[in-house]
C-alpha cells in the first residue's frame, strides 16, 4: 500500500511538472520575451535583488533580465574604470545561478557611444580617457541641472577614435564571460552628439553612417562570440516625420541608419507617454523588436495588448519579430526595490513599481489561462 501511494505521488508530481512546462511553452509562444531592464544592484543590495528574482520575477514568468552594469563591476582588464565598491565575480555568480535556475536570460549592459556623462557628472570612460570625448570643448562641470549652457544632454565617445574599441570591447568580453551571456545591451539611446563639427575625425561625416558603423562594429564583435546585440530604438526613428520628437526619436538624421545596420540587432523600442506603434516599423524593416514601457501602468497594458495583437494579426514572416515586452526601471536597483515593497508606491497611479506589478499580474493570468 505504501509503495502504491509513493508511486501515485511520484506520477502526480511528474504530471504536474509536465503540465507546468507545457503552460510555460504556450506562454513563450504567445509572448516570447517578458523582460525587465534595470540597473545592477549594489554589493549591499544583492540579497534583496535575489529575493526579488526568486519571489517576484520568476513566479510572474519573466524570462529576460537586462542589467545595466556600466562601471559597477570589478573589471580585471581595466580596473581603473571600476566604480567604488563594485560587484565582484562572487556576487555576479549568485545572480547568474539563480537566473539559470528559473530560465531567465541575462543581457548585461554597458552604455556605449552615448550616455558617457549625465548633467555635470562625467563617467569613468571619458574621465579616465578624455581623448575619447567627441565634444571635449563642451564642459560638464560647475553647473546645476541639464542641459548645460552648450545644450549638452550627455556626452558621447568618438566612434572613430582608433583606441576606444580596444578598451570597451575588453569590458564587453569580461561581462559576457562572467554573466555567461549570449545577449549584450549597448544602450546607444539619446545620442545627440555625434559627428561634431569640431571633432578631427568625425567632422563632416554622415551622422547616420557614423551611428550605423558603431552599431555594426559592436554586433560584428559580438558575432565572434556567438552573441547578439540589443539597443534602444529611438535613434532609428525619424522624429520629424513621425512627430515623436527629439527624445524618443532622432532629429539629427541618425534614423537613416536603420537601413545600414545588421538585421541580427534586437531593437528595444521605448515609449513612455503614449503607446506609439513603432514596433510595426521595426518589424517591417526585418528586426526583432520588444516594446518597452516605464511608469504608466495603463500605457504598459495597452502596449502589451498591441504586441499580442501584432503577433496574432501579422503574416508568418512578420509575427515572430514582435518579440514581447521589456519593462524599464530608471532608478537604482536598490531604491527601486525599496519602492517595490512599499504598498503605497505599487498602488500609485504612475510608478515603475506599479507598472511592473500590473505586467506581472497579466503574465500570471496568461499563464493560468493557457495562452
Amino acid at each position: 500500500m505504501k509503495h502504491t501511494l509513493f508511486s501515485f505521488i511520484a506520477i502526480l508530481l511528474f504530471s504536474t511538472t509536465l503540465w507546468a512546462q507545457a503552460d510555460e511553452k504556450k506562454l513563450n509562444s504567445t509572448l516570447p520575451v517578458r523582460g525587465l531592464a534595470i540597473a545592477a544592484p549594489s554589493v549591499q543590495g544583492v540579497d534583496q535583488f535575489l529575493k526579488f528574482i526568486e519571489e517576484e520575477m520568476a513566479p510572474a514568468h519573466f524570462n529576460l533580465l537586462i542589467l545595466r552594469v556600466d562601471w559597477n563591476y570589478a573589471y580585471e582588464s581595466h580596473p581603473e574604470l571600476r566604480d567604488p565598491n563594485p560587484l565582484t565575480k562572487t556576487e555576479v555568480k549568485r545572480i547568474v545561478d539563480l537566473c539559470k535556475k528559473h530560465d531567465i536570460r541575462i543581457a548585461p549592459q554597458i552604455n556605449l557611444l552615448g550616455h558617457q556623462s549625465w548633467a555635470e557628472t562625467t563617467y569613468s570612460l571619458l574621465r579616465l580617457y578624455p581623448e575619447f570625448d567627441e565634444t571635449p570643448h563642451v564642459k560638464t562641470e560647475n553647473y546645476s541641472g541639464w542641459p548645460n549652457p552648450d545644450g549638452l544632454y550627455c556626452k558621447s565617445y568618438c566612434p572613430l577614435h582608433p583606441e576606444v574599441h580596444k578598451i570597451v570591447f575588453a569590458l564587453v568580453d569580461e561581462l559576457m564571460e562572467v554573466f555567461d551571456a549570449d545577449l549584450f545591451h549597448a544602450g546607444m539611446d539619446e545620442v545627440f552628439y555625434i559627428g561634431d563639427d569640431k571633432c578631427p575625425r568625425c567632422s563632416g561625416r554622415d551622422k547616420a553612417e557614423l551611428y550605423a558603423g558603431e552599431v555594426t562594429k559592436i554586433q560584428n564583435h559580438l558575432s565572434t562570440k556567438n552573441a547578439r546585440l540589443m539597443i534602444w530604438g529611438d535613434r532609428l526613428i525619424d522624429g520629424k516625420t513621425t512627430g515623436i520628437g527629439e527624445w524618443e526619436a532622432s532629429m539629427n538624421n541618425t534614423f537613416r541608419a536603420i537601413d545600414l545596420i545588421p538585421k541580427e540587432v534586437f531593437i528595444c523600442d521605448w515609449h513612455y507617454e503614449r503607446a506609439d506603434q513603432t514596433a510595426v516599423y521595426f518589424a517591417m524593416k526585418g528586426f526583432d523588436v520588444a516594446t518597452c514601457p516605464w511608469r504608466k501602468p495603463e500605457i504598459a497594458i495597452e502596449q502589451l495588448n498591441d504586441m499580442l495583437r501584432f503577433r496574432t494579426n501579422s503574416t508568418a514572416a512578420m509575427a515572430d519579430r514582435f518579440q514581447g515586452i521589456i519593462a524599464t526601471v530608471w532608478s537604482g536597483a536598490d531604491s527601486f526595490l525599496k519602492n517595490y515593497y512599499n504598498q503605497e508606491e505599487t498602488q500609485a497611479t504612475e510608478s515603475d513599481a506599479a507598472t511592473i506589478k500590473r505586467l506581472m499580474n497579466e503574465y500570471k493570468k496568461m499563464h493560468a489561462s493557457g495562452l
